[in-house]
């Protein structure tokens, strides 16, 4: 096994398990209600990494910045869904 991961490029194994952030934080945002805590965190992660290693990911590094840039407009979306959902609580609440 270490000789076979030491045989890997190292920009292979790092693509690698930024995919597996970004299923990461699909799941949460993915959840109902989604977990947005959460899911900001796996993104924020994903983001570090992907912008501190800019230039060096390889082939990968195009798709996991499309990917980063959809998780982070899919959890804009679903936050703001939530916080509208919440301020009509609210209103009905007070009527």
């Amino acid at each position: 096994m270490r000789a076979q991961l030491a045989g890997t490029p190292a920009e292979v194994v790092l693509a690698n398990h930024a995919y597996g952030i970004f299923e990461l934080a699909t799941i949460y945002l993915s959840q109902v209600p989604p977990m947005l805590f959460e899911a900001r965190l796996a993104i924020d992660g994903l983001g570090a990494l992907i912008e501190g290693l800019k230039g060096r990911l390889g082939q990968a590094e195009k798709s996991l910045l499309e990917a980063l840039s959809q998780l982070r407009l899919a959890y804009v979306q679903l936050e703001g869904a939530q916080r509208a959902a919440a301020e009509t609580a609210a209103n009905a609440d007070q009527n």
